[in-house]
């Protein structure tokens, strides 16, 4: 129980930051503070004065007692009205939230004497999450379950502070072990992780039995999305699904968190295309040189040489040979090292790019791992004959992401300002972190050659929608 506690505490939720909140809920309030401004009236609980005066339409007002949320008034000529951005920056509370009444009594309740401009402590902040309803159970509804896992089970839900889906992965705890370790990764990292292009973790809830994560919902992932399409992408998208992928992965490295586990099934899709990383279960923060890292990471199929040799001593490129082969599997429909052993696996890189030598990968001549498996010397196959409807700058890519040699392998920073992106725009790279790249009007999706149903519909919410779990 004190691994719970101290995990609890460790990992007090943080939601996501957003600039205003819903003001759906404070219509009547505003309302009630625009028609005592006529009369000469100003709010004197919820913040500051100021110096700003506007007309107002000198209409009669509903009784204090009629609103929950009604606030005392003193008399002042000036004021500045009231602002959704002082609850907002003092909650970071998401902008769809919906605040239940009982809540803002207390928050006016409180505001007598704690004004809204001073900051909240740990303690408040975290009860104040609590009367609005997170950290709870009851606050989601199951929809149906979408799979199931050694360690976990993943719901579709529905929050009932937002409206919106969810999806809820019920992690078992054993009393003895508590919290399996990738479980305490995946909150430690995601808590702190906010990108358009990772998924969002927006709820932690803990009972004696288990600890369910509370993520965004996204309909699909990158290798339902391959299914749906006939193995037949538009190259267009394929690009486009490769800078949001790799806009995610710079984000994670720049803050020295290795994801580890990049497959096509942990790449989320929703119905407007955005793409997001998923699955940190295996990822680990790399601060300083390790030994310690174990080399039985990233499913067979996108794990690196180095690692499928028995590396233990690596950094950002291990993810960079994950998302080279999945860039061929996006642009080809098949996967590029569909390996069922170890062996096999190296056999089929050596195969298509080359036995290493000392001249691609310095020192592998007196690896003694590598030297056992008397491997073929195999010459290196141009690229262009196995994925022929990418361009020039595609292949340059591909190979870039393709290196023996991690010194010279790609970053996820370089790449993104790789030639093969140009055709996109310069804006894309200056986008906020938060911001999305179809907030940009000459990124749009297009129709892939293979498709079979509309799995976009960005006007409408389909209910039939592809589910995915992570």
């Amino acid at each position: 129980m004190n691994k719970m506690k101290n995990f609890k505490r460790r990992f007090s939720l943080s939601v996501p930051r957003t600039e205003t909140i819903d003001e759906n809920e404070f219509t009547e309030q505003i309302n009630h503070f625009n028609s005592q401004h006529a009369h000469g009236l100003t709010p004197d609980r919820l913040g500051p004065p100021s110096h700003d005066t506007s007309p107002v339409s000198p209409e009669a007002t509903t009784p204090a007692a009629e609103s929950p949320s009604h606030l005392h008034f003193s008399s002042k000529a000036q004021h500045r009205r009231f602002s959704m951005e002082d609850v907002s920056k003092r909650m970071s509370l998401p902008m769809d939230i919906r605040l239940p009444p009982e809540f803002l009594q207390k928050l006016q309740l409180e505001n007598e004497n704690s004004p809204l401009c001073k900051p909240l402590s740990r303690m408040s902040r975290r009860a104040s999450l609590s009367d609005i309803g997170f950290g709870k159970l009851e606050t989601y509804v199951k929809l149906g379950k979408l799979g199931e896992g050694t360690y976990a089970t993943v719901f579709k839900g529905r929050s009932k502070l937002t409206e919106n889906l969810v999806a809820l992965k019920e992690i078992r705890l054993e009393h003895e072990e508590g919290a399996p370790c990738t479980a305490i990764r995946e909150v430690s990292l995601l808590k702190n992780l906010k990108h358009a292009n990772i998924v969002t973790l927006h709820d932690i809830i803990h009972t004696d039995r288990c600890l369910t994560l509370v993520f965004e919902y996204l309909d699909s992932d990158l290798k339902q999305y391959l299914d749906n399409c006939g193995n037949l992408m538009s190259m267009h998208n394929v690009k486009i699904f490769m800078f949001q992928l790799l806009r995610g992965l710079s984000y994670c490295h720049k803050r020295k968190i290795l994801h580890r586990d990049l497959k096509p099934q942990n790449l989320l899709i929703n119905d407007k295309g955005e793409l997001k990383l998923a699955d940190f279960g295996l990822a680990r923060a790399k601060s300083v040189p390790t030994k310690t890292y174990s080399n039985e990471v990233v499913t067979l199929w996108y794990r690196p040489p180095d690692v499928l040799l028995g590396s233990t001593e690596y950094s950002t490129p291990i993810d960079m040979w994950g998302v080279g082969c999945i860039l061929y599997e996006m642009a080809t429909g098949r996967p590029m090292f569909p390996g069922a052993t170890v062996k096999e696996e190296l056999h089929l890189i050596f195969r298509l790019i080359g036995t290493p030598t000392e001249d691609s990968w310095p020192g592998i001549s007196t690896h003694e791992e590598f030297r056992s498996y008397l491997f073929p010397q195999y010459r290196p196959q141009a690229l262009i004959n196995h994925v022929p409807r990418l361009d020039t700058e595609g292949i340059d890519l591909l190979s870039a992401l393709l290196l023996y040699d991690t010194r010279s392998r790609t970053s996820s920073e370089g790449a993104l300002r790789h030639q093969y992106f140009q055709t996109l725009g310069e804006n894309i790279h200056n986008l906020a972190d938060t911001a999305s790249v179809f907030s940009l009007r000459e990124v749009q999706l297009q129709k892939d050659p293979g498709h079979r149903s509309s799995l976009f519909q960005p006007l409408t919410r389909g209910k039939n929608r592809r589910q995915s779990i992570f």
